[in-house]
């Protein structure tokens, strides 16, 4: 038997990139990251709320710096993503986080314009950002890519299809490029965030949320976004090492719950 290994638990002076950070569960994991001792690329379609978000974390003497970044764009990508690496000297962590939401019936005239979208934030944007920093990645003592997904690519709402196809797109990518990516060391892992308290979830009542929740969830309640992002903190992780292509559910018990 092999002697005990003692493997890090630390973040400390690595760098993250975080897509859609400037709300929500990229602001959680940008601050929770940033409060293990992590570089932290808060990055954002929305420049202001980026800004503001990083702004936040280096006032408690964090590091974070901000960048805009619309993740449909494949020459934003990368150059924002070499400007990550060059600004803090490598990157080590890409968490897919960015999304929309999409709302639509399939025979609504405005179908394929939402799947367009839908596909183009929360699906083509996952592997340009990982082709992106694949050349740092493959740098890094702990390289580590988690992609958010949804519990709605485990199970679908009605009116959701070009968000839940997206979603599940993210899993099966997820899965394949862990296989891929494997011999590098780099683990591709996914989290299936369920009904979580962010800005979209804010324009539901709050009765609808009370009774949605403990009809749907083992747990009864909404989730906060600091809950995902702590799981997403843990796969990341540099004892982390030997977990590749899980696809997590973080839904309170949603997905486990008959009735």
């Amino acid at each position: 038997m092999s002697d005990f290994k003692e493997l890090s638990r630390s973040v400390r002076g690595l760098t993250v990139l975080v897509t859609g950070a400037a709300s929500g569960m990229g602001r959680a994991t940008a601050r929770v990251f940033a409060a293990e001792g992590a570089n932290v690329a808060v990055t954002d379609v929305a420049e202001e709320g980026a800004e503001t978000v990083a702004a936040e974390i280096t006032k408690r003497g964090e590091i974070a710096k901000a960048w805009r970044l619309d993740v449909a764009d494949r020459d934003e990508i990368i150059r924002v993503v070499d400007g990550v690496a060059a600004h803090f000297g490598g990157l080590d962590i890409l968490v897919n986080n960015a999304g929309i939401s999409v709302r639509v019936a399939i025979g609504d005239d405005g179908y394929d314009e939402a799947w367009t979208k839908a596909l183009a934030v929360m699906l083509t944007a996952h592997p340009r950002l990982i082709r992106a920093a694949l050349p740092h990645l493959r740098k890094s003592a702990s390289p580590r890519i988690v992609n958010i997904a949804s519990t709605e690519a485990l199970g679908a709402t009605a009116l959701h299809s070009p968000y839940s196809a997206a979603k599940a797109g993210v899993t099966g990518l997820t899965r394949s490029l862990a296989v891929e990516l494997g011999r590098d060391g780099i683990t591709v892992n996914c989290i299936c965030p369920g009904p979580i308290r962010t800005a979209i979830t804010d324009r539901i009542p709050e009765e609808h949320k009370t009774l949605y929740a403990k009809r749907r969830t083992a747990l009864g309640r909404y989730g906060d976004p600091e809950e995902v992002a702590h799981m997403t903190l843990s796969l990341c992780l540099p004892a982390a090492s030997f977990l590749t292509g899980a696809v997590i559910p973080v839904d309170g018990g949603l997905m486990a719950r008959n009735a």
